[in-house]
């Protein structure tokens, strides 16, 4: 099993590790970068681009002049996208759970009476606008 690489700080390896990122899960490829900057950034592969394999988020850095610059700024960022894919997953499970409970929620003697007095006043409406049969 290939170690994360070594630049990068312990705090932030502590944060892969806790999100369940795996070195071998990871795509790390430099290539050229694209832009201006010249004959410099045509000829250095300081662009960084990792995928994680598991979720297929994929993250391009080509902020700085230095590869390893960007290699950390990279790093970074894909811990950041999976924070928010966790979260988002976890909120979205939460919602869900939220919404079946309301929805079997037992209403309130209020609600009772208030949906008890509309249907009501919704028949007494009906019954205005029926023909009368008492002549048939």
């Amino acid at each position: 099993m290939p170690p994360f690489p070594e630049i990068l700080d312990p705090a932030l390896r502590a944060r892969l590790a806790a999100l369940g990122v795996r070195p071998e899960d990871v795509d790390e490829r430099f290539i050229r970068g694209a832009g201006a900057g010249g004959q410099k950034i045509n000829k250095t592969s300081s662009t960084v681009w990792l995928r994680h394999a598991p979720t297929g988020l994929e993250v391009r850095i080509q902020d700085e002049r230095s590869q390893i610059a960007n290699r950390l700024l990279a790093w970074a960022e894909l811990a950041a996208k999976l924070t928010r894919l966790r979260d988002s997953a976890a909120a979205q499970v939460r919602s869900a759970r939220e919404l079946e409970r309301r929805r079997h929620r037992q209403k309130s003697r209020t609600q009772k009476s208030i949906t008890l007095d509309a249907k009501k006043r919704r028949g007494r409406l009906k019954d205005t606008r029926r023909r009368d049969n008492s002549d048939w």
